[in-house]
């Protein structure tokens, strides 16, 4: 059994036993016995860990784990405190003091936004070391698209955050309906000034949680 917090273990038990993650989890299992794989294992559901099921009030969506030394730990867009702030999560840290004129984190390290309930969930878990990508269409899309479905199906009023092309073709599995979706460019460098800066997604983000009740996110 996948060892993974226990309201995300109810809630896709069934996903559990599909055919298609039976075949993923045994991939993953000889990649780590066959190659450097990153995240360290104990990390792959680091996101589920930190933000349970009931407790998800944001929705964030990144591609692949980082696939250099000492970067992944399971968490989209997030490295651990001691890790120089990657390009993308610097760029989301200057919208972030434009948008609520807040004081963003002095590390790249995310795990206070998780555990306010922001699941920071990358669609595929595991990458090989210095190969971005290397473990794409092994079955985690199917995964991670079904956690957005339940959450979209079970959960009420959450706000998911699609940066770039990628996490925007995740909304056909969100009933807009009953959550708020915000999508703008990718913060890459690449993209940032294509329609990231001034999206005001955090303050968007706050406002609609106060308005239905919630916790607003300490995003700094």
């Amino acid at each position: 059994m996948v060892k993974i917090e226990q309201s995300w273990k109810n809630a896709l038990i069934e996903e559990f036993e599909k055919p298609y993650f039976k075949e993923l989890a045994e991939f993953v299992r000889s990649e780590y016995l066959s190659a450097k794989i990153f995240p360290p294992p104990a990390f792959i559901f680091h996101a589920f860990a930190l933000c349970p099921f009931d407790a998800t009030k944001v929705v964030l969506l990144g591609q692949d784990p980082y696939h250099g030394d000492g970067q992944a730990h399971g968490l989209c867009f997030s490295v651990p405190e001691q890790t120089v702030v990657p390009p993308s999560l610097a760029n989301i840290y200057k919208e972030i003091a434009s948008d609520i004129r807040g004081t963003p984190p002095t590390n790249g390290n995310l795990e206070q936004w998780a555990k306010q309930g922001v699941l920071l969930l990358n669609a595929t878990l595991t990458v090989r070391a210095h190969s971005a990508g290397s473990h794409q269409s092994k079955g985690w899309e199917v995964f991670t698209d079904a956690v957005i479905k339940k959450l979209s199906d079970e959960a009420e009023h959450l706000v998911f955050l699609l940066w770039g092309n990628y996490a925007k073709k995740k909304s056909e599995f969100i009933d807009w309906e009953k959550h708020l979706v915000l999508e703008a460019a990718h913060p890459s460098p690449f993209s940032a000034y294509s329609g990231f800066f001034g999206c005001k997604h955090f303050s968007q983000t706050n406002n609609y949680l106060a308005r239905h009740g919630k916790e607003p996110i300490r995003w700094g």
